[in-house]
């Protein structure tokens, strides 16, 4: 006999703790943007919906919210096609959590995934659910979609940003996540923590 799960529902139809598959199921099968996951015990399933909660509290700022217990991301692009390089940081002190060096050529748009993604895999290996920022509603639209629409060309020259594209999309396709990816609103709140400065 199957051992007891218990569910907890983040985004669905209904939220809370569902104790089978079937309920689980009917909240979030066809639920865009759902975020489940299932816990051999009900205080573990307490727990992680408690811990969910308590992350999603917000500090206010002045013309609206930031969870400032969060990692923010950003691309920095010399022409676009261009020179393209990304980091992603702690939105709440600016520390550099990870960042990629130049890619000789991509789009701000292939960066911007990129970084989503790469924060995505970093927050994975902590376990952690936290919110992910970035400024590109293009990118949060691919990694919603687990593909990116780029139309830069696959050549020689765009090799290396497409075989990282390729990597990112395997990794979507590949793994599971609960955090929310967030659009920044720059003209509420200034420039995301990420950014390098280099706005003509």
């Amino acid at each position: 006999m199957a051992k007891k799960k218990f569910y907890v529902v983040w985004k669905g139809r209904k939220t809370g703790i569902f104790t089978s598959w079937m309920e689980c199921e009917a909240q979030v099968k066809g639920y865009v943007g759902a975020k489940f996951k299932s816990y051999p015990t009900r205080e573990e399933a307490e727990r992680a919906l408690k811990g969910e909660q308590a992350q999603k509290k917000t500090a206010q700022c002045d013309d609206g919210e930031i969870e400032w217990d969060s990692i923010s991301v950003d691309v920095g692009c010399r022409g676009n096609p261009g020179i393209v390089e990304y980091k992603g940081v702690d939105t709440k002190t600016g520390e550099i959590l990870f960042a990629h060096d130049e890619i000789k050529i991509g789009t701000n748009n292939m960066g911007e995934f990129l970084a989503i993604v790469h924060g995505l895999a970093y927050l994975h290996k902590q376990g952690s659910h936290k919110t992910i920022y970035s400024d590109s509603l293009t990118a949060i639209k691919w990694v919603k979609q687990k593909k990116a629409k780029s139309t830069l060309e696959r050549n020689l020259q765009t090799e290396y940003i497409w075989s990282l594209m390729d990597r990112a999309e395997h990794w979507l396709q590949t793994n599971q996540y609960e955090n929310e990816i967030k659009k920044w609103h720059t003209e509420k709140w200034g420039e995301i923590k990420a950014d390098y400065g280099r706005k003509s």
